[in-house]
């Protein structure tokens, strides 16, 4: 599956529907980044009225996760991938449309790469982070992502 901003969103109908029904969707994809954003609705909301903090985490992880697919798929070979510890900070209240960003794509190819050609697994951490619409810091989601090669 090539991953594309509409690929994703299929993926996440079927695959991860809360993310799918929460609001989240990739706004960019491209070589150095991806970015997903959420809106404020009453459907992901916490009883403070700003954004549930599963929601953001939703977000951020989703944007990581998407940069190591899509260079998984692009070097098409069997390969999996595990979040196996997560870290979060936050700054501000979540309001209105939360823009989560990775751009780590390097760090995703060379990853990538060296559990391929290694045939071990590999461990990286991808930072996310949020954003409001003033451009303010909501959050920080920190993913340690392992990865390894299935035809070793």
């Amino acid at each position: 599956m090539k991953i594309t901003k509409r690929s994703i969103r299929y993926f996440t109908l079927f695959k991860l529907p809360l993310v799918f029904l929460s609001g989240i969707r990739i706004s960019e994809i491209n070589e150095d980044r991806v970015e997903a954003s959420v809106r404020l609705r009453w459907i992901n909301q916490n009883p403070f009225r700003s954004l549930f903090w599963a929601v953001q985490g939703m977000a951020a992880e989703l944007t990581t996760g998407a940069l190591l697919m899509r260079e998984i798929d692009e070097q098409k070979k069997p390969v999996s991938m595990l979040v196996i510890e997560t870290k979060a900070s936050f700054s501000k209240k979540a309001k209105g449309r939360i823009r989560f960003s990775c751009e780590q794509a390097q760090d995703a190819k060379d990853l990538v790469q060296k559990a391929i050609s290694s045939g071990d697994g590999q461990l990286h951490w991808f930072t996310s982070v949020g954003i409001d619409e003033s451009g303010d810091e909501v959050s920080r989601f920190s993913f340690h992502w392992s990865v390894k090669s299935k035809s070793a």
